[in-house]
């Protein structure tokens, strides 16, 4: 599950606290109201994030990280610092490889 981009930007984002479904979309611009539904069931399956009704008109629902999913959040940390130290190495290969085919 991690693997998947959508996955890290939902457990990066509900790193900072608890998110309505409206604030997660708007800090991750390119998901679909279908995809972000699908990847907050599959994360919650996964125990690693809790949704939360709260009894208003209309219902509003809150996710947060549980405590398994902050025990991600390290490990993903490194990878993202990992990601951006290598950014610049990763592209030029890609050219290289891309410019020797």
């Amino acid at each position: 599950r991690i693997g998947d981009k959508w996955s890290t930007l939902i457990l990066v984002t509900l790193a900072d606290g608890p998110h309505r479904f409206s604030a997660v979309q708007r800090a991750i611009p390119d998901i679909s109201k279908r995809m972000l539904t699908q990847t907050f069931r599959d994360l919650e399956r996964d125990g690693l994030i809790a949704r939360t009704v709260f009894p208003t008109k209309p219902p509003s629902v809150e996710y947060c990280l549980t405590p398994l999913g902050e025990t991600i959040l390290e490990p993903l940390t490194v990878l993202v610092q990992w990601a951006d130290r290598s950014h610049a190495a990763i592209k030029n290969a890609r050219l290289a490889y891309d410019g020797t085919s």
